[in-house]
């Protein structure tokens, strides 16, 4: 079995709600998969044992708090070496402004997800790595207009199939 640690069908519906409320109580919790509180919170504290659960954060409407631009930017490198990828990855790293770094297969490098404050803003952020000589040959830039849907949760119920290390 690989070391891997067994999840059934509880466990899964155990981070199925905590996707949906991480802030939900334990006794709410326990009521929602069917278990009484004690083996919940046991449950709970081996999933985050186990590193099945990395943390829990809080949903920030940022419309509320100051306006934003959203830019998908992809990227092509110069070079196609592992040190050209490392010293890209590593550089990005840095970039406060960067959501997301996707190494992807298709006709460039990486896809990344930039929030910034205006346009003007990203362009900074976008020439400071330029200048910087991370390795990028080209770049284009794709703005958000509108993000009719977003989800932080993932769908463990769909992607859960038989080869996976659970038991139901």
């Amino acid at each position: 079995m690989n070391g891997l640690m067994k999840l059934d069908r509880i466990d899964i519906n155990i981070l199925v709600q905590l996707q949906k409320d991480g802030r939900i109580s334990n006794v709410n919790l326990a009521d929602a998969v069917g278990l009484s509180p004690s083996p919940c919170l046991q449950r709970v504290k081996r999933l985050e044992t186990a590193g099945f659960i990395t943390g829990y954060e809080a949903h920030i409407n940022l419309t509320k708090i100051t306006d934003s631009v959203t830019v998908f930017t992809e990227v092509t490198l110069s070079g196609h070496r592992r040190e050209d990828f490392m010293k890209f990855e590593s550089a990005i790293r840095e970039v406060d402004e960067l959501m997301e770094c996707h190494l992807i297969t298709g006709g460039y490098d990486y896809l990344l997800r930039f929030i910034t404050r205006s346009i003007e803003h990203y362009q900074e952020v976008i020439e400071g790595l330029l200048d910087a000589k991370v390795g990028i040959d080209k770049y284009f830039s794709y703005i958000v207009i509108k993000s009719p849907i977003m989800k932080s949760s993932v769908p463990l119920r769909s992607l859960i199939t038989r080869h996976t290390q659970v038991e139901f």
